[in-house]
């Protein structure tokens, strides 16, 4: 995290430090960091009761989210849990329920609210619940890309191709410039989806995804892809560089998974013989090529699901569902363990605790909209076509 620097240094505190200090708000994005109400303290005895008897005072209208990432202590509340576009569509599928209180980050409730009916309205207990990866890639560094390519002579031959991890400005471009959007589950399909629509692939915001599907599963070189750099001249490549290039992966990555390295497999296999490696995409090339197996969460679940008795797995994604799934299948005698030796949870999504939730469901029992998440309907328009693309794919 970024903090303000003494003042002899002459260094002023970003207005993402700001924001992620808790001292500033960023309006474009709905987000903020303070609740229009008094929160519930976290020692309260109280708690869990007062959640269980404002959600049953909703009845029907409310429907609630769990992302697999979320805390135990929130995930009981959920009516379904699942990855942020399972839930989004499971949101969908409920029309009836008036409220749709997300739990998980700001770009799952914009998905949400794109993809139900505008009688819905969706609700995020932490407005300041963002996502780092999402936040690596804004409406104006994409337009500047997109304009450095249109520079280049190849903007007609790119496809862009973004991660369902993106801002609702993001799907927007995306939809808008012929592009679709991608899950961890389905990246292989889209990028060859892509590919059959032109020649290059502008994979947005996480690297690592694109870098692996592209290299792991279509075969490509390490030498076919390029990062684009948002924060320097030309995004930091030539105008050679773009026009060799088959893929031109942004320079974004998940602060969780970006985490685990080389040394965390060497290290867990001298620690643990016989284990299996488990991780997710979003990890660096680097361990995906080290480990036995990589997949989506619902891949991560279901694997372990399937797994032998006995068997001895480390597995690279979020804490909380690591240790949710240690606990899981500790009776039927799968040793799962943390792939890092380093805890490494998910602040932002973290943020989503236990008084922001009750605090949010008492205000909807009490007839008071809080925290709602709400896209433009033009925005909307473009980034449901890039979704819609998605679901359209073979």
């Amino acid at each position: 995290m970024t903090t303000a620097q003494p003042q002899e240094l002459d260094v002023q505190p970003t207005p993402l430090a700001l924001l992620l200090l808790g001292r500033e708000a960023d309006p474009r994005s709905e987000r903020g960091v303070e609740c229009p109400g008094d929160l519930p303290s976290p020692s309260d005895p109280d708690l869990v009761a007062r959640a269980r008897a404002a959600k049953e005072k909703l009845g029907d209208k409310v429907f609630v989210l769990g992302h697999h990432y979320q805390r135990d202590e929130v995930i009981q509340f959920a009516d379904v849990t699942g990855d942020s576009f399972k839930l989004a569509r499971d949101a969908a599928a409920r029309p009836e329920a008036e409220y749709i209180v997300f739990c998980g980050v700001h770009f799952m409730a914009e998905s949400a609210d794109i993809l139900t009916s505008d009688d819905q309205k969706v609700v995020l207990p932490d407005l300041a619940a963002g996502c780092s990866m999402a936040d690596m890639a804004t409406a104006e560094q994409v337009a500047e890309c997109w304009d450095a390519l249109t520079e280049a002579g190849i903007a007609e031959q790119v496809v862009p191709v973004s991660y369902m991890n993106s801002s609702a400005d993001i799907k927007a471009f995306t939809g808008k410039h012929g592009g679709t959007i991608c899950t961890s589950s389905n990246a292989e399909r889209a990028l060859n989806w892509a590919f059959e629509q032109g020649e290059k692939v502008l994979f947005l915001p996480d690297q690592h995804l694109g870098r692996n599907t592209a290299v792991r599963d279509l075969g490509m070189s390490l030498e076919d892809c390029v990062v684009y750099n948002p924060h320097r001249p030309n995004g930091g490549l030539t105008t050679e560089e773009l026009r060799a290039a088959k893929m031109i992966l942004w320079r974004g990555h998940c602060s969780v998974h970006g985490r685990f390295s080389l040394d965390s497999v060497n290290d867990v296999r001298e620690r643990i013989p016989g284990v299996n490696v488990l991780v997710h995409p979003e990890c660096k090339h680097e361990v995906v090529a080290a480990a036995d197996y990589v997949g989506s969460t619902e891949y991560i679940i279901k694997a372990l699901e399937a797994a032998p008795a006995g068997s001895k797995w480390a597995i690279g994604t979020e804490l909380n569902l690591v240790r949710r799934l240690a606990n899981r299948f500790a009776s039927e005698d799968k040793e799962i363990v943390f792939l890092d030796k380093t805890v490494c949870f998910c602040s932002t999504m973290n943020r989503i605790d236990l008084p922001h939730l009750v605090w949010a469901l008492e205000s909807l029992a009490e007839g008071t909209l809080v925290n709602r998440i709400e896209v433009d309907k033009e925005t909307e328009a473009f980034a449901k076509l890039a979704l819609e693309r998605m679901l359209a794919l073979p």
